[in-house]
């Protein structure tokens, strides 16, 4: 959910939050062709309204082969087991070596992956059919059991999985073919097909993780089906993945991926500028101005589905006075923010959700979601009338920060400056960026914590993906807030497969929640990318975490 702080998204990841991750029943069969259409993406370009940034749809098309590339990253996966990829470095490596029965595009719309077609023949039901022919990395050919095994895995308390919440409506999963396999579901849940095309979705090689056993994922090969295998991992320092020849899909451009575990900012802006590293994403923000004049690449920014808030954690005390969350809405300066925290790559927001993730709305309901939210402009007499209506003034508020990031240090700094200019007692505490992870993880690390930084991003193309974190004991839901209404209108949207029509509810919840103020938006904030004259083709948007962009990687000469 950083050095690249932690952003989240849904599952206990420790940047983001999601825990992420589900319709009226639609009587007719609804064909992958139809899911599709239901999840496209957000518009093809984008510019303006970021100063001098612009959104990129995509990157030059590589020109050739390439022997191998260096890929610059901020920490080292604990593990590369798809149940637990629930985070940047997971997923940045991950997603080109193991795929899903779905596929998100560049474009972050969905379309088959390894399932040829997903259908829908009633509410709570799901069949994957699978493509033929396909080889894991171990040789064995994929079959409808290795996809029973996969999802499954998913779903075994033992494996403690992070994706675990997507399966929760999950009553079975079952071979009804050769290559075909039948999810049912408790429930209609429109969440449920959209995350197939996640690290929730990918399918390996049964044979091959019962082999690996204990060791899966920390040693030996993934047994996927992805362009890339893992080779060698030198552990604290690199990743390599080698390209497979006998591969389903296109073959990758590159021979070899490297990627380089650098933690420290400087050291990964340095490598990028020397040449020692080709390329990343989640490029520090203090380094943006410097990369872009540097003559030795270009800087790219694309749609990252992704939001800065102020996490509320505790609404115990003065907090759970929704003036007192008001006020320092209203005291915020997120343009001062967005310059100096976000590198000017940024556009302030009032909503809880990107514009992106409402893409396949109609007029009407982005109007219903988008209108009428809290003021992003700063009022602070409003603010300080708001503190003394409420009672709060001179009130202690103790704020997390840490070195992780700016996105997280700086506002954390913002906020303190907010509420001290209406009246409020806020407290910095510190945590080391090491520790920051244990916020979304352990609710003895948010102990004497009232708010945090948060930058969260969706891994779907739908708003609900934010908005279920406000449902009674959701993951992220670290306040314990809770509204009969908002829960019941929440169980509404996650049963509507239409997605026009789900929208329409959820532009209910995104006003519940903005209105309310159950966290305080600050900023939309885009994906990062840098490449030097080298190399081409990496995705500019967030699909990276789950589409096997590398493969794409070649030669920009």
């Amino acid at each position: 959910m950083t050095t690249s702080p932690p952003r989240t998204s849904r599952r206990p990841r420790g940047r983001r939050g999601r825990l992420h991750p589900l319709a009226l029943a639609a009587g007719a069969a609804l064909t992958s062709l139809a899911l599709v259409t239901a999840c496209s993406g957000p518009p093809k370009d984008k510019a303006g309204g970021l100063g001098d940034v612009k959104l990129s749809a995509g990157t030059p098309e590589a020109r050739g082969e390439i022997d191998s590339f260096t890929w610059a990253v901020y920490a080292e996966p604990p593990t590369l087991d798809y149940t637990m990829a629930f985070d940047y470095p997971q997923n940045t490596v991950l997603s080109n070596v193991c795929e899903s029965l779905m596929r998100w595009t560049p474009g972050l719309t969905t379309e088959p992956g390894l399932a040829r077609q997903a259908t829908n023949p009633d509410p709570t039901t799901w069949v994957y059919d699978l493509r033929s022919g396909v080889r894991f990395h171990d040789g064995n050919e994929m079959t409808a059991d290795d996809v029973v095994f996969s999802l499954r895995r998913q779903m075994d308390p033992d494996n403690a999985a992070a994706w675990a919440q997507v399966f929760q409506n999950v009553t079975s999963i079952e071979k009804t073919g050769p290559l075909q396999v039948a999810v049912k579901l408790k429930k209609p849940d429109s969440q449920f097909p959209q995350y197939m095309a996640t690290a929730a979705g990918v399918v390996a090689s049964k044979a091959g993780i019962e082999a690996a056993g204990k060791d899966y994922g920390t040693s030996g090969g993934l047994a996927c089906t992805g362009p890339f295998a893992l080779g060698t991992w030198n552990k604290g320092q690199s990743i390599e993945l080698d390209r497979f020849d006998g591969y389903w899909g296109t073959k990758a451009k590159a021979k070899k991926a490297v990627f380089r575990v650098l933690t420290d900012p400087s050291a990964r802006t340095n490598a990028l500028l020397s040449g020692e590293a080709d390329g990343g994403y989640l490029i520090p923000t203090e380094s943006y101005a410097r990369l872009r004049g540097s003559g030795t690449g270009t800087l790219f920014f694309g749609e990252g589905l992704s939001t800065v808030n102020v996490n509320i954690t505790n609404m115990k005390g003065p907090l759970g006075d929704v003036r007192v969350r008001r006020a320092l809405s209203l005291a915020l300066d997120r343009s001062g923010f967005v310059k100096a925290g976000l590198g000017g790559a940024g556009t302030v927001t009032n909503s809880l959700t990107t514009r992106a993730a409402w893409a396949a709305a109609p007029e009407r309901t982005l109007k219903t979601a988008f209108d009428s939210l809290p003021p992003t402009g700063q009022d602070l007499e409003q603010a300080k009338s708001l503190i003394k209506e409420a009672g709060a003034s001179g009130k202690t508020l103790t704020v997390a920060t840490s070195s992780i990031g700016q996105d997280v240090s700086l506002l954390a700094t913002a906020v303190q400056a907010a509420g001290t200019s209406i009246g409020l007692d806020i407290q910095l505490k510190t945590i080391a960026p090491n520790a920051f992870t244990a916020l979304f993880t352990d609710p003895q690390a948010r102990e004497g914590i009232d708010m945090f930084p948060l930058t969260y991003y969706d891994s779907i193309t739908d708003p609900l993906d934010l908005l279920q974190n406000f449902k009674t004991g959701a993951y992220m839901n670290f306040a314990g807030y809770s509204d009969p209404e908002y829960d019941r209108l929440f169980e509404e949207a996650a049963a509507v497969y239409p997605t026009e029509q789900r929208m329409d509810i959820e532009a209910k919840l995104q006003h519940h929640a903005s209105e309310r103020l159950l966290w305080i938006p600050v900023a939309e904030w885009p994906t990062a990318l840098f490449m030097n004259k080298r190399i081409t083709g990496a995705p500019t948007t967030i699909s990276y975490m789950y589409h096997p962009w590398a493969a794409a990687v070649g030669a920009a000469q």
